[in-house]
Parts: structure tokens; sequence; C-alpha cells
């Protein structure tokens, strides 16, 4: 048998060269995540992927070869790295202040061919908009971002949403989209159990554009869900679906809703630096180097099933195990991020690695809130 079939999925030839803690991106799999996101979308034309997770040239293009073509970010950095991938329609799915509205409408001037939206839950931010964007001689797009319950942003279907959303039809230089729904707050581990919760959810939103269209008022677009809910609005007919984990795919969304196909894609590369006592080891896999919002563990470790994480700090991860079995220092291991969006944004770049072998660096181009662009900086 093959050497290299024997291996784990992760494994990388010659990985003493190299130097850690390193993030290892898989494109094949990641090419496999796509197809199974066409697959429960059922066409291309209903995905609009969020791109915080990886924020990668590469990925975005791979997505684009497989036809899709609209896509969701956070920041205005990630907007321009959109548009300079020739992306036809960007939502920045995040509220603007300050100087955020004025550099979007000159995003859309520097990329006329982008179609950019962003979101309004309030009458202050429309009409701050509407100044700007008149001002600037251009169009934008907005939707209307609704709390479904998550209580994060957004406003709640109802009575006020109904009037934001007549002075968002009625705005001279803006195009009145439709909504923006995120329930990033349903997650329970039971499908059946979050497809209920999903649905009445959704209900609200439904009712909301039943109302409007009760008088003539149109509601062309409706983005709906994350990851977690993905599956369940891809059931629905008129809705456009924004996942981003399933690209890169991580440990507690693959331990928590094992029923979906997807497959993690990028891991961490480390080290044991230290056997400080019997039973304990310690990683070059601080806070630094993998994300530490969560609770532990921070990481999946397939080569370490019965350890246990027990400390962390800026550079250090400390586990704890059999004293047995202790891992000798300088001792390879891959960990899977629990949270991969935040992991990734600690690189600046990313090994690319196909059947095994290290092949080639992809910049994590939009990792700052500004990307380094030789003239004006938006």
């Amino acid at each position: 048998m093959d050497v290299k079939q024997q291996r784990p999925w992760f494994n990388v030839e010659d990985e003493e060269k190299i130097d850690s803690p390193a993030l290892l991106i898989y494109p094949e799999r990641i090419a496999q995540n796509i197809r199974e996101m066409l697959a429960i979308a059922g066409n291309p034309d209903r995905l609009r992927p969020h791109v915080k997770t990886h924020k990668m040239v590469e990925i975005i293009r791979m997505q684009q070869d497989a036809g899709i073509r609209k896509f969701k970010c956070a920041t205005l950095a990630e907007a321009e790295l959109l548009a300079q991938c020739a992306a036809a329609d960007v939502l920045v799915a995040y509220p603007l202040t300050g100087p955020g509205p004025a550099r979007l409408s000159r995003l859309q001037k520097k990329y006329p061919a982008t179609r950019f939206s962003c979101l309004v839950d309030n009458p202050q931010a429309l009409e701050t908009l509407e100044e700007i964007v008149q001002a600037e001689g251009i169009r934008l797009g907005v939707f209307m971002d609704l709390n479904v319950g998550m209580n994060r942003t957004g406003i709640v279907p109802g009575p006020g949403a109904v009037e934001l959303y007549k002075k968002m039809d009625s705005a001279k230089s803006l195009d009145c989209r439709g909504f923006h729904a995120y329930d990033g707050h349903l997650r329970n581990p039971d499908p059946q159990i979050r497809a209920k919760d999903c649905d009445a959810a959704f209900k609200k939103v439904e009712a909301l554009r039943e109302t409007l269209l009760a008088q003539a008022i149109s509601v062309p677009d409706i983005i709906a869900g994350g990851s977690p809910t993905f599956p369940i609005h891809a059931r629905r007919t008129g809705v456009e679906l924004s996942p981003g984990t399933t690209l890169l795919w991580d440990a507690r969304y693959g331990s928590q809703f094992p029923e979906m196909p997807f497959l993690p894609a990028a891991v961490v590369l480390c080290r044991v630096i230290s056997n400080p006592a019997p039973g304990i080891c310690c990683l070059d896999l601080g806070h630094k180097a993998v994300a530490a919002e969560m609770d532990f563990p921070r990481v999946l470790l397939p080569q370490l099933p019965g350890s246990r994480q027990i400390s962390q700090s800026e550079e250090h991860l400390v586990l704890q195990g059999d004293p047995k079995k202790t891992p000798p220092i300088g001792t390879v291991l891959y960990a899977i991020p629990m949270h991969i969006c935040p992991t990734v944004i600690k690189y600046p770049q990313a090994l690319t690695v196909i059947e095994g072998s290290v092949c080639g660096k992809w910049n994590i181009a939009a990792r700052d809130y500004h990307l380094p662009i030789k003239g004006p900086v938006f």
C-alpha cells in the first residue's frame, strides 16, 4: 500500500522543515466543500458566501470558477478585495458608521463593475448614507438588517421595520434590495430542533415581507442564515444563502453538526516545546497562533486523543495527559482549530498542501482593515 494513503489527511512531507506555528490550507478539501455547498444550494446563483473566514484571493477565485458571483463580507478591506477579484455583487454585512459610508461610496466609484450594497437597521444610518451617496453622485444598494433573535444588530420585524423599509424604498440615491436576516444564534446540535427554531424565526421575516407586498412595496431579495442554518434555508424558495465557515470548516462545527458534509480544510502545524512535569507538555500554540475567545478546548489534536488542554497564554498551550504517552520535545502536531475564522487572521500567509506536499503560499490578503494599496487610503 502507498505510504501516502496510510497517512492522516493532514500530514505533510518534510514537516521538519516547516517553522511553527504555521497555518496549512488544503485546496482539494476546499474544492470538495464548494461542491457540497453547490449541491445543497442547487444553483450557484442562490449562494452569497461570506469571505470573513478565509479572506483569500485564491478561495474567492475557486468559488468564481464554480459559478458563484455574489459574496458577503464584514469589512471594507474584504469588499475591496472582492472588487479586485471582479466579484459582480458584494454586500458589506456590517453597520457602517464614521468614515464607513464614504469609504464604501468611493469603492463604488473606483470599481464600477461591482455592485456594492450595505446594511441599514435604523433611520439615522439611512439618512447619513443617503446624504453621502448623493454627494458622491453614485448609487448604492441597501438591505434592511433584521434582528431575528440574535440581538446583535438589526431591527426587530414589526411596525418599526415597515416604516424603515418604506424610507429605504423611497430613497432616491439608494437601491432598496430587500432583507438580510442572520440567525447565528441557532446552533442546536439536533438538526430537527435547529430546523424548527430556524423556521420559527423566519416566519417573522416572511410576515414582514407579506405586509410590505400588501402595500405594493417590493422586497426583491432575502439573504438568510449562516453556516449552521444553511441547509435549512436552502429548502426555501426565493432566498439567498450565505454560509462562510463551510469553506474551511472547523472542529467546533464538525462536532456540533456532524450531519453536515463539510471537511476541515485548515490546520495549524505546531510542536511540543517543553515537558515541564510528568504528564504535562507545552505546545507553541498560544493566543497569538489560534483563536482563544472560547472555552477549552481551543483545538482538536487528533494525534493526542487523550490529552486535556489546561492553560494557554500568548505563546503557549499546555496539555495534560498520560505520563507514559507524553510526546517528546520537538514532536510535530497538527491542530484543527475549534474556531477557524479568527485563527486565519493571525497569519499573513498560509501554506498550501496537496497530496501531502507543501506546494505554495496564499496571502491572507484582507486580514487588516485596509488593503495595502498605493494611492489614497480608503
